[in-house]
């Protein structure tokens, strides 16, 4: 058991050791939120959304339920800090979806990550080669996805290190 534990912690120190330092922000988050029953429902999620310092803009499709969020340059806000004003007006998050403006190309591989002002983001998709400035990226944490997704994608997701037991760690896959 003890022998476990260790090998656990070594794994962690190497995995952040591994990190990649980038200079980026989150510059869109789209946010599917769910228990929405009436335009009234998304008024009160859209006024949590406005009233946070970093908000610059939001954009409500009432079809979808989704929240298309434009935040402000050099902002620091965190996924969960989104999720918070999401179930202070008493929702829950279905999905969300980051856009990151990363300053230097990033190679996306399974299991490496960098590291911003709002977070440790780990990498759980096959290698792929990432040469732009811009990464979409969808949050697999619990509180992010639907519960019956979150079930569905625990099994694979337990392979990292660390999982679900982190704060400021979010495991992310690009789309």
């Amino acid at each position: 058991m003890k022998i476990d534990n260790i090998k656990k912690l070594l794994l962690v120190f190497v995995m952040l050791f591994a990190v990649i330092n980038s200079y980026s922000q989150i510059s869109k988050a789209e946010i599917i939120a769910t228990g929405l029953t009436c335009s009234m429902c998304s008024n009160a999620i859209n006024k949590q959304l406005k009233a946070m310092p970093e908000v610059e803009k939001v954009i409500i499709d009432l079809n979808a339920n989704t929240f298309m969020v434009s935040l402000k340059k050099n902002s620091g806000i965190t996924p969960q800090a989104l999720r918070t004003s999401i179930e202070k007006a008493g929702f829950f998050v279905g999905s969300m979806v980051l856009t990151v403006d990363v300053d230097n190309a990033v190679r996306v591989k399974d299991n490496t990550s960098f590291k911003n002002a709002s977070g440790t983001y780990v990498f759980v998709n096959p290698d792929e080669d990432i040469t732009g400035a811009t990464l979409r990226l969808k949050v697999l944490n619990s509180g992010f996805v639907t519960k019956k997704e979150y079930k569905q994608s625990t099994k694979m997701l337990s392979k990292y290190i660390g999982f679900g037991t982190q704060e400021g760690i979010y495991y992310v896959k690009t789309i």
